[in-house]
């Protein structure tokens, strides 16, 4: 926000017709799921319309434009993963307001990239992991729930692969929506274990459900992606969620 309002189309316009980018990876979000709930037009301000004055902006200079996009858009009623030929049914005012802006993203012109992905977390934010390992460091019983199935990923491995995605550009008309994310599956509570004892906290976990956590937006209790999509493009398979999580916590280490 300090360098770009995206809520803002003029200053859109401004910045991208001053640069002139090839490409444009778009990935500022309104990310806080239970506060879009109590606050959806927020929520839209920014991964709606914000998406929809970035995307334009990129059509009038002739910029591919990248939009990270979630897995939240699905309902996670299924029992297999979701492929990007899946219906999206959002179940949250966030996942709304990201399908919302994949559909602005869509309509605006410029060729475009939608890269789903899942369960994000790295420097530049209070991620999951960094919550888990602040808390059960000082020793603390954390509650966390164990019946919503997801890919944890590292933006350290995502990152460079949405660089190579980009260079290679979208294969299709118009554009192309892929899924990536990191290999393998886990549940919350799995992913707060996991940092637990590869960290040696003095802390612990506990396995709760979805309901007796009680969170003010609901989520999807199968947010598995399917990333043959992404890896196919990639043209390389992306790293196990255990292998990325031990870098990132050795890096906090060092």
């Amino acid at each position: 926000r300090r360098e770009l309002d995206v809520t803002d189309p003029d200053a859109c316009r401004r910045l991208l017709a001053s640069q002139a980018p090839d490409a444009v990876a778009h990935c500022a979000a309104y990310t806080d799921v239970d506060g879009a709930e109590g606050n959806p037009p927020a929520a839209l301000e920014v991964n709606a319309r914000g998406a929809g004055h970035v995307a334009r902006a990129a059509t009038e200079v002739g910029s591919l434009l990248l939009y990270p996009g979630t897995d939240y858009v699905f309902d996670g009623e299924s029992e297999d993963t979701y492929t990007p030929d899946d219906p999206p049914r959002p179940i949250n005012a966030y996942g709304r307001s990201k399908l919302a802006g994949e559909r602005a993203v869509r309509e605006a012109g410029a060729p475009w990239l939608i890269v789903r992905t899942s369960w994000l977390y790295g420097r530049g934010g209070r991620s999951f992991v960094d919550l888990v390992r602040e808390r059960a460091g000082r020793g603390e019983e954390l509650r966390v729930v164990d019946d919503q199935a997801g890919r944890p990923t590292w933006t350290g491995s995502l990152a460079p692969a949405l660089v190579e995605l980009l260079e290679r550009g979208p294969k299709g008309p118009g554009g192309e929506l892929l899924h990536l994310a990191d290999r393998g599956t886990t549940t919350w509570y799995g992913l707060a274990r996991e940092v637990i004892e590869r960290e040696g906290l003095k802390g612990s976990a506990r396995p709760v459900s979805t309901e007796e956590w009680g969170a003010p937006a609901p989520r999807p209790r199968n947010a598995v992606l399917d990333i043959a999509t992404g890896e196919a493009a990639l043209g390389r398979p992306m790293p196990h969620w255990t292998d990325s999580l031990g870098r990132y916590l050795e890096r906090g280490r060092s």
